[in-house]
């Protein structure tokens, strides 16, 4: 069992601070407060299948050495007791044999289990890569080539078949065009495969070469079985290689990348697929089929509802279909111009993968089918440690309960999700509701001038004494408070106080305006002081707007909901959301709140609550805000 113990490091006005975190307090979205899933040291893509003796089976890629090395292989073990303990580990393939990786599974009505992988059976030990970075010409790390392969189970995945059959992989341009012009295949998958009448369907990611970044080209292709799911004897089914022609699924035609791959699929109500990819433009991409995988309509960058884009890194972003028939997304909300900037740095868009993030999607109907809109974000998992990297996630639904696992490649967890997150996400376009919870100061703007006051509430501590230890170390304690307030500004000149809560001595918080026409919340107790902005461009003069300013001292982050929508960085920065300091206290400062000190307009509502709201309830918030003039 590993000790919840790790090193947390991060940049704060310049002083880099490095302290050993302690253990995970009382926050269901801390990764460490999860369940561990057994692996040898290395671990990825845990995923689930539950079995038709109501077991869950769990495939792992696992070995001895890190990510790519030799001995990488596939395991399986089961759970009977939603993933608490797990028994019945057996090897889908040997540590000692070639390398085999990125397994999937599927069910078929039968309850015969199918796992899907990579494998290298042909014991390559190396091949031809591009240049840069491989002045040798040789690429070392061979578990992306070879031979895609399944076995099968029909006793729940406690035995598996002795034979491993190979799947027929239709070579696109891609294959044609590398090193052995597709005599040998570079692929992988982390897809999950599907159903869909009565054909059994897995995605492949196809590869174009190995260099700058490892992948330096990739695009999505779909293999479908129309008989797998029945045949006696699995294999003899008969395989096909999707889409038609030989043009996987790739990035926006007019501006996309190289990089499209890690494609998930689902499938929609009205039997349409939808297909979502990462990419290294700093959006991920997706797009519908309307022939089962066929053909696809022209691929674009996903957006919110609202029209704006999704932002997200070179990263795993998955889709699950709910068994109410809503959708969840998993992706990592930052991107952008810091990733487009560097083309030829394809490394740079592997990184910031915490806190993971989830939109819910609704579908609705349009001129050519179904269609999936998409939500406002929230946090769904995060570690202290900001260099930790969690991926590779899966969904079960259990017994009316939601689990998500997810790996930072060495622990897999296993995670139960707060229902009441995801119900709220589904209910945000029709949510109208200011909530109560946590309310502890509520100001309505009646007549005067500014400034004017208010009684400041005490606001809970960040970081705090560990009384229970001899040594009394300090502590991160997951509490937060959000300030949520209507104002309009006739100009938007700096230093416009807004809300000002510090005492004497500075301590405490205070929001104004900026030189870059944003508003900017200052916090400080009286040692260590933090500040994050809202994104540029989304504050106007003589115009209302509504800020639902939250800090969440789980993942320590301050993010801006501003009418409605979470910032996200827009086109100037990376991220919209910030880190503050972890050693920050307190920021109860002063006995009252000064509002509008000075300001060129005039605060109208006020309403702060001794929690971390979630998005979903400051979109409600600004939903249900009254119209002032």
């Amino acid at each position: 069992m590993r000790l919840a113990i790790k090193k947390t490091v991060l940049f704060v006005s310049g002083l880099l601070l490095v302290t050993g975190s302690l253990l995970a307090q009382s926050d269901g979205r801390d990764i460490r407060n999860g369940t561990v899933i057994p692996d040898e040291t290395y671990s990825d893509q845990p995923y689930i299948v539950k079995t038709n003796d109501g077991a869950w089976l769990c495939v792992l890629t696992t070995g001895t050495g890190h990510e790519g090395a030799s001995g990488q292989h596939i395991i399986t073990q089961r759970s009977l007791d939603q993933g608490k303990t797990w028994i019945d580990k057996r090897d889908v393939e040997p540590g000692d044999g070639p390398e085999a990786s990125y397994a999937v599974l599927l069910k078929a009505p039968s309850g015969r289990i199918f796992v899907f992988y990579n494998h290298n059976t042909d014991n390559t030990r190396a091949v031809k890569g591009d240049d840069p970075p491989y002045k040798d010409g040789l690429v070392k790390r061979v578990d992306s080539q070879g031979y895609f392969v399944f076995k099968y189970s029909d006793d729940h995945g406690k035995t598996w078949s002795a034979n491993r059959v190979t799947i027929p992989m239709r070579n696109f341009q891609i294959d044609k065009k590398n090193p052995y012009q597709g005599k040998i295949q570079y692929f992988w998958n982390v897809g999950r495969a599907f159903a869909h009448k009565g054909s059994a369907y897995v995605p492949v990611h196809k590869v174009g070469g190995f260099g700058d970044g490892f992948f330096t080209s990739s695009e999505g292709a779909l293999l479908q079985s129309p008989d797998l799911l029945t045949a006696t004897d699995p294999a003899n089914a008969k395989w096909n290689t999707l889409p038609d022609g030989e043009i996987g699924l790739r990035t926006p035609a007019s501006n996309g990348g190289p990089i499209a791959e890690e494609q998930n699929l689902v499938v929609l109500s009205d039997g349409s697929f939808y297909c979502v990819y990462r990419t290294i433009d700093g959006y991920p991409a997706y797009t519908y089929s309307r022939d089962a995988g066929r053909t696809w309509e022209p691929p674009q960058y996903m957006r919110y509802a609202n029209g704006q884009l999704v932002k997200h890194p070179r990263a795993a972003n998955f889709v699950w279909k709910c068994e109410n028939g809503k959708y969840l997304y998993w992706f990592h909300n930052h991107g952008g111009r810091f990733i487009r900037e560097h083309p030829r740095r394809r490394n740079i868009a592997y990184e910031d993968r915490n806190p993971a993030w989830v939109l819910g999607g609704l579908e609705v109907d349009s001129p050519k089918g179904k269609i999936i809109q998409w939500t406002q974000p929230e946090i769904l998992l995060y570690d202290e440690d900001p260099l930790i990297r969690m991926s590779y996630p899966d969904l079960v639904e259990d017994k009316g309960a939601y689990f998500i696992t997810e790996t930072q490649k060495d622990i897999a967890r296993v995670h139960k999700i707060d229902e009441k997150l995801l119900t709220h996400l589904w209910n945000q376009f029709d949510n109208r509701k200011k909530t109560d919870d946590g309310l502890v100061t509520s100001w309505s703007y009646r007549s005067g001038n500014f400034p004017q006051t208010v009684p400041a509430p005490a606001l809970p501590e960040f970081y705090k004494r560990d009384t229970k230890k001899l040594e009394q170390p300090g502590m991160n304690v997951p509490n937060g408070f959000t300030v949520d307030f209507d104002f309009t500004l006739a100009s938007l000149a700096e230093n416009q106080i807004l809300l000002d809560g510090r005492d004497s001595t500075g301590k405490g918080w205070m929001v104004r305006t900026t030189d870059r026409k944003t508003i900017e919340l200052t916090m400080n107790d009286g040692r260590t002081q933090s500040a994050w902005a809202c994104d540029e461009g989304v504050l106007k003069p003589n115009q209302n707007h509504h800020v639902s300013l939250i800090v969440d001292g789980g993942p320590h982050i301050i993010a801006f909901v501003v009418d409605g929508v979470l910032n996200d960085g827009g086109d100037t920065r990376q991220f919209g959301w910030g880190r503050f300091n972890p050693y920050l206290k307190s920021v109860t400062g002063a006995s009252q709140i000064r509002i509008g000190a000075p300001i060129t307009g005039r605060v109208s509502e006020l309403a702060i609550y001794n929690r971390a709201l979630s998005v979903s309830e400051a979109v409600g918030n600004f939903n249900a805000r009254k119209k002032m003039p």
